[in-house]
């Protein structure tokens, strides 16, 4: 079994992200990669007007997906549940999906059909750019409220900011209706709010409720690491 985690929007350095969760499965034999997100920058060309978008994204996790036949579990945080939607279709090799905080949109949708039309507050849209990252004022009472005060602080290092037209891309496909997934609701996160997660969490096959923030990998990463190796 192998894991691949997807980072969630506005962040980059996707292994740090997830470092807590993906050491206590090491210590389990359970090995674990994060793929960059060309979207945010990570891959070189910057982002923004003209850059790399959703497809991008896709084509990153999908080339990682493709790199082994071993059974692997994808691990996928927020925005990157779009990603991943069609990232992992038709892949046999994935035999799980675990979204914490997430979306299954069908094909034809984006990120955009899940909101309301209206930007978060805690978001920093530029249009001149074409670029959009987390307010880092609002960055600890949002989404790390129930973090160690270390991460706090770190997290502040690895944000990014991310193309904007991944908002309004559309998937090609829906990988959760092929793979068996389960759906991981923040019963404490005030990013995306829990009542919305567990109308998402309708289209999974199976919902678990942690009393967590938005990041449960960063703040109870043995729960997380727990509910992986039950899957």
């Amino acid at each position: 079994m192998r894991v691949v985690f997807v980072h969630g929007a506005c962040v980059r350095d996707g292994s740090w992200w997830w470092h807590r969760t993906a050491g206590l499965l090491r210590q389990r034999g359970v090995p674990s990669t994060a793929p960059a997100l060309p979207s945010c920058g990570e891959t070189g060309p910057p982002a923004g007007t003209g850059g790399p978008g959703l497809p991008e994204d896709v084509a990153a996790v999908r080339r990682v997906l493709l790199d082994g036949d071993e059974p692997t579990v994808v691990v996928a945080h927020s925005y990157g549940s779009i990603v991943t939607a069609q990232a992992a279709a038709g892949i046999g090799p994935v035999r799980h999906l675990l979204l914490i905080a997430g979306y299954l949109p069908e094909a034809g949708q984006s990120l955009a059909d899940f909101g309301d039309g209206h930007p978060a507050p805690f978001l920093d849209t530029d249009p001149d750019t074409g670029t959009f990252t987390v307010r880092p004022e609002l960055l600890t009472d949002t989404f790390l409220q129930d973090c160690d005060p270390h991460i706090r602080t770190q997290a502040a290092c690895h944000l990014a900011r991310q193309s904007t037209q991944v908002t309004r891309q559309s998937v090609g496909a829906a990988a959760w209706h092929q793979v068996p997934t389960t759906y991981l609701v923040c019963a404490r996160d005030r990013g995306t709010a829990p009542h919305l997660q567990r109308g998402y969490a309708r289209r999974a096959g199976r919902t678990v409720e942690l009393d967590t923030g938005h990041h449960p990998f960063l703040s109870r990463p043995a729960e997380v690491r727990d509910l992986l190796l039950s899957l």
